[in-house]
């Protein structure tokens, strides 16, 4: 079947006959999306404020809530074959979905950026090590490559390169990581090794559920192509949960294993090193990918007669500007910031779709002024009520309570305020 380009799709419901992708796509894209440098730089970020195991354990409990949280917000955008930032509007009003789409262009201009900065600092590692040193030029290539797949779409970029090239790639080369560092490294002394208590657990498991987090405001721009929800689901969370504690876990073990918190020299010190790296860097721009492509769809949904390739282009070339400007510091604050602002999010949409409308929007009405979805000025102030209310206690209890963790409480508070706001006020 010929693939359309994606302006053809814009932030209109995906056609029927471009609804193809199944588990195993989802499977492979999630994997896929849940693997990378920076993944591997959270992991670092745990130990040794906790022990390995203790590290593990907040790894693994945070990878299934977040990725849970992740799928579940996939199921609405699979359901109704909408992006993201489009399916907010029901529940925030039309123009109260501006305020999260500004947000997540923001954030993931960031992340783009983020993730040209550590692919031309990984290739420059490796550049390097045959005398040459290179960072722009780097950040330039990585730049265009990503940018060149967000032109490509989401089903060439799953079907023809995540399938194809990058997933069997990356899967090879983890197990040889992991393989590596179990038969190299006294694991079990590592495990037995107390943390030095810096890091509160659930401090950690807040830091792992930032990840998925953060790809929550794009999942349904992916999810929309999918055949039906509950194969997309599944693939969804199984392949990001399984991927996103690998890593996590490897980057832990790096730090512990090499006893030293520079990642990349850590990697390219290991027998093959500079191969993992290279290949590593081969699926790690399917990131950069969904970053640029998602904040272009999110633009649309501020200007939807924007062109889809022009923003492309030019969220691709923001994020090479500040790659080659910008150091990437304080990177555990901009994960916690990232969890404060969509994690409750999400929680008012669960309550909205789930709840109060039974899996049901009303496709016609999302695009139509002063419709059904218009509320006051295009505001739903009870639900921004709600959302703000959700944020605001997960900083709370991120700087007083620590040890409570602030993601699974600031979601559920803002759930159940929303459920009780919506029905009182007949918001459905």
């Amino acid at each position: 079947m010929k693939i359309q380009a994606p302006p053809e799709w814009g932030i209109e419901p995906v056609p029927e006959s471009h609804r193809i992708l199944g588990f195993p796509d989802y499977l492979a894209l999630w994997s896929s999306l849940g693997v990378g440098l920076l993944v591997l730089l959270a992991g670092t970020l745990l130990v040794p404020g906790l022990g390995l195991g203790q590290a593990l354990l907040a790894i693994l409990v945070g990878s299934i809530i977040g990725s849970l949280l992740l799928a579940v917000a996939g199921v609405v955008g699979s359901d109704q074959a909408i992006p993201t930032m489009v399916m907010l509007r029901p529940v925030l009003g039309i123009r109260g979905s501006y305020i999260p789409s500004v947000l997540n262009i923001i954030q993931l201009i960031g992340w783009g950026a983020f993730e040209v900065i550590i692919m031309a600092e990984a290739a420059n590692g490796i550049s390097r090590t045959l005398g040459l040193s290179a960072y722009p030029l780097w950040a330039l290539f990585f730049a265009l490559w990503c940018t060149l797949l967000a032109l490509g779409g989401p089903l060439a970029v799953v079907r023809q390169w995540i399938e194809k090239f990058a997933i069997w790639l990356v899967y090879g080369i983890t197990i040889y990581l992991t393989i590596y560092l179990f038969t190299h490294y006294d694991i079990g002394a590592l495990l037995r090794a107390p943390g030095t208590g810096e890091m509160p657990f659930w401090l950690a498991v807040d830091l792992v559920v930032a990840m998925p987090i953060s790809w929550m405001p794009l999942v349904a721009d992916y999810n929309r192509f999918a055949r039906r929800s509950g194969p997309a689901f599944w693939g969804t969370f199984l392949g990001y949960t399984v991927a996103n504690t690998w890593f996590y876990a490897l980057g832990a073990l790096f730090v512990l294993a090499l006893q030293t918190a520079d990642l990349i020299p850590a990697i390219l010190s290991v027998a093959g090193g500079w191969l993992a790296l290279l290949l590593i860097l081969v699926d790690e721009t399917d990131n950069g990918f969904a970053d640029i492509y998602s904040a272009a769809v999110s633009g649309q949904n501020l200007v939807p007669r924007a062109r889809q390739w022009w923003l492309t282009v030019a969220v691709g070339a923001i994020c090479f500007l500040l790659a080659v400007t910008v150091p990437i510091a304080r990177y555990e604050h901009f994960l916690l910031l990232i969890g404060s602002v969509f994690v409750p999010l999400f929680g008012v949409l669960a309550a909205d779709y789930f709840l109060l409308r039974r899996r049901r929007y009303e496709t016609a009405e999302l695009y139509r002024p002063v419709g059904c979805y218009w509320y006051r000025g295009g505001f739903n102030l009870w639900a921004l009520l709600a959302w703000a209310v959700g944020i605001a206690a997960y900083h709370l209890i991120a700087s007083r309570l620590p040890w409570l963790g602030a993601s699974v409480p600031s979601f559920l508070l803002s759930l159940v305020l929303y459920g009780i706001l919506g029905a009182l006020t007949n918001k459905t």
